[in-house]
């Protein structure tokens, strides 16, 4: 699966008393639509993982968006 994303991104994942809060600035929305879209037309099962180590920014959580059939 190949991700674009938009220069200038800001995205950071949050857990609070038991909810999760996505926090982007334009570019961070408009590149998790981007891995959204591409994951709905990935074939079969599929998922992504991102983490402050992998795109987010520092002090976020593990966002993992699963794919189901």
């Amino acid at each position: 699966m190949r991700f674009d994303w938009v220069d200038g991104f800001e995205l950071r994942v949050t857990e609070d008393d038991g909810g999760v809060t996505i926090s982007a600035n334009r570019e961070g929305l408009l590149s998790l639509a981007n891995h959204l879209r591409a994951l709905a037309e990935e074939p079969g099962q599929a998922h992504f993982h991102l983490d402050e180590h992998n795109s987010l920014e520092e002090g976020s959580c593990e966002l993992v968006v699963e794919k189901v059939v």
